[in-house]
């Protein structure tokens, strides 16, 4: 039975009861965002953020960490698991990964269930001799070292690799196995699925709207000016309107980038600026070592490669741009157990 009918009284009743038509918060109210880079939909519901919380509290780091511990396999001269003792590095240091997640000799498992990749390759890049200091806490041209070194392994190879990935996961939260500033690099014959998905968005971005989308998305935070955490000469830095983790944010180029090794010497400069300025503020906001995931994501470095969910794949043209992508979840581009 209708609630209000036709009786004026009742009707009246019935506005009084449901009152008046309320005003959608993002804040307050659940919605979804799309993520035009991923082709997905995110949900959103911020107002969980009010919920009380008696769960884990991170406590402010107390301990301190020794300069040099020769036990601790990435320091200059330590012995790593492998009986390899490292040379007395003073600036970046690349070695193959002893424990990689991609092995450049696994076997065929011989199964039709069970298909193995390619010949993959796993390596760690520490960023400074000394496992007291974090990017943040390095110097502009200490993080521009580190920069020229991810251009230089991306550019090495991707002579070999079609997909090149750089990622660090800082503190022991985050699954850092070692109290040392470095990160990994993966280098695949498969394009993982996260990147898989990027290309093809933004190749159908470019063919509909003839320009990048990553470049035109900057553009259009840059003029709203609610997202933005940093801008400089080169780089800006935002959350992303379809973030899926508080504190999520994007580093972008202000022009269009393909990959690291086109960065010129005053991007890359930039770039060591503004990174350090970013990681700064995660420190100085939670007032601790802040833990995060961070990837560089770039246009794939062959034109033939293989995909997870594919044999094969033939790349079209050159349209993915370069994003650095950080936050407090795993932002690796390909999953792992």
């Amino acid at each position: 039975m209708s609630r209000s009918g036709t009786d004026p009284e009742l009707r009246q009743q019935a506005e009084e009861a449901d009152g008046p038509a309320a005003t959608f918060r993002a804040s307050e109210h659940q919605h979804i965002r799309y993520n035009p880079l991923q082709d997905e939909w995110v949900l959103v519901s911020a107002h969980r953020m009010k919920r009380p919380w008696q769960g884990q509290v991170e406590p402010q780091l107390l301990k301190t960490v020794p300069r040099h511990d020769p036990l601790n396999p990435l320091c200059p001269g330590a012995t790593r698991a492998n009986g390899e003792v490292n040379p007395y590095y003073e600036g970046t240091f690349l070695f193959h990964n002893d424990f990689p997640a991609l092995q450049p000799d696994a076997p065929d498992p011989g199964t039709f269930t069970l298909t193995i990749v390619g010949k993959e390759g796993g390596w760690v890049m520490c960023f400074h001799p000394w496992s007291d200091v974090t990017l943040p806490l390095m110097s502009v041209p200490e993080i521009r070292a580190v920069v020229d070194a991810w251009a230089s392994v991306t550019e090495e190879l991707g002579a070999q690799y079609p997909w090149v990935q750089i990622f660090e996961n800082k503190g022991a939260m985050m699954g850092c196995s070692n109290p040392h500033p470095h990160c990994q690099v993966w280098a695949s014959s498969f394009l993982p699925d996260i990147a898989q998905r990027e290309e093809r968005t933004q190749q159908a971005y470019q063919s509909q709207h003839g320009e990048p989308l990553l470049l035109e998305y900057g553009r259009q935070e840059l003029l709203r000016k609610e997202r933005l955490v940093l801008t400089s000469e080169h780089w800006l830095v935002l959350v992303p309107f379809w973030a899926v983790w508080p504190f999520q944010t994007l580093l972008l180029p202000r022009r269009h980038v393909r990959r690291l090794p086109e960065l010129t010497s005053a991007e890359r400069d930039d770039l060591a600026s503004i990174m350090k300025k970013l990681l700064t503020k995660y420190d100085n906001l939670f007032e601790t070592s802040f833990p995060y995931s961070m990837g560089w994501h770039g246009e794939p470095l062959q034109t033939n490669y293989r995909c997870l969910r594919h044999h094969a794949a033939e790349r079209l043209r050159a349209l993915p741009e370069i994003h650095y992508s950080l936050g407090p979840k795993d932002l690796e581009a390909a999953a792992i157990s």
